[in-house]
């Protein structure tokens, strides 16, 4: 709760994904993959109550002994490989409608800490804003991004680059990194999406953004999970 408005934490874990098979239950650096977003979840001094939306059986059962409260199993229609992702949060909104703010959690975020997750949802609710997604500094600069023609001729991605002469000059430039999504839940089941010309961003650090998609990956993880504790120890 915050301000006295509360808080439902909500991570969506549907069991088909196609590119890394069963990734949410997938061991990753000694535990599931899901179970490094809810220790986090379950951290937040903010977050009224965590919740799991998927159809998978398994993946419910994992995510309850992690100690994730699973109410309700997801319809199979809500979990296929077309299925927008906010489906899921207004399915969830449905089933428990007494929550002032929605914070989506996806478990392929592991990096992501609590005070990212509290982070976003402070920013939200002192801006008085309807929604705050995490973002993150891009590496590479829209402006260097150029498209080529059947002639191999060069075009910029964004004609307006040609405006700027030093990249110091360049406006600063993010990218959604998945990690956290805060809503009000009735704005958000009226406008049905996290983005608009409402919503501010909470920048997070590169090393905390990993997305998990791929094998190379869940490689990245593990190697900084090993490094990270290798400092620890040392």
């Amino acid at each position: 709760m915050i301000n006295g408005k509360t808080i439902l934490g909500l991570i969506p874990a549907r069991g088909g994904s196609k590119g890394v098979p069963r990734k949410n239950i997938r061991m990753a650096a000694g535990k599931p993959l899901i179970a490094w977003t809810i220790e986090e979840a379950l951290k937040s001094q903010y977050i009224d109550r965590v919740i799991l939306s998927s159809e998978d059986p398994e993946i419910m059962e994992v995510a309850s002994h992690c100690g994730c409260e699973v109410p309700f199993q997801r319809p199979m229609e809500l979990a296929n490989d077309d299925t927008p992702g906010v489906a899921p949060v207004l399915h969830a909104l449905s089933q428990l409608p007494e929550y002032t703010y929605v914070t989506l959690l996806q478990p392929t975020s592991p990096c992501r800490t609590v005070e990212d997750i509290d982070g976003c949802i402070e920013r939200c609710e002192a801006a008085g804003a309807k929604a705050c997604v995490s973002i993150v500094k891009c590496q590479e600069h829209p402006f260097l991004i150029f498209t080529k023609d059947q002639g191999s001729i060069l075009h910029r991605l964004l004609p307006e680059a040609g405006n700027y002469h030093r990249r110091q000059d360049y406006p600063e430039c993010f990218l959604l990194n998945g990690a956290v999504y805060v809503a009000q839940c009735k704005w958000l089941q009226s406008s049905r999406t996290f983005l608009s010309g409402e919503t501010v961003g909470f920048e997070m650090p590169p090393e905390r953004s990993l997305d998990i998609d791929t094998e190379e990956d869940f490689r990245r993880f593990e190697l900084n999970i090993s490094r990270s504790t290798a400092i620890v120890r040392d």
